[in-house]
């Protein structure tokens, strides 16, 4: 892996990502990264590669369908 370093950031800026690194439960290198993808990451992705990605979690879960009952009950689960 690459190692990059990061002269001169204004504090406000460190700051704001100690702070969302915090939020987030994440280190503040692992932010950084989370951050630079999603701002690099390409906007428009292969609809078949994301489509075939789909079906297979789709079928994955075929044998345990959620209803609204289930959904419900284990809202109330949670809160007791």
């Amino acid at each position: 892996m690459t190692n990059l370093t990061i002269k001169n950031m204004p504090e406000g800026l460190y700051q704001t990502l100690k702070q969302r690194a915090l939020n987030n439960r994440r280190s503040l290198n692992s932010e950084v990264l989370v951050c630079l993808e999603q701002v690099l990451q390409d906007r428009h992705p292969d609809t078949q590669v994301a489509l075939t990605r789909i079906r297979e979690l789709r079928q994955k879960t075929v044998s345990h369908p959620l209803t609204d009952e289930i959904l419900q009950q284990a809202k109330l689960d949670g809160r007791r």
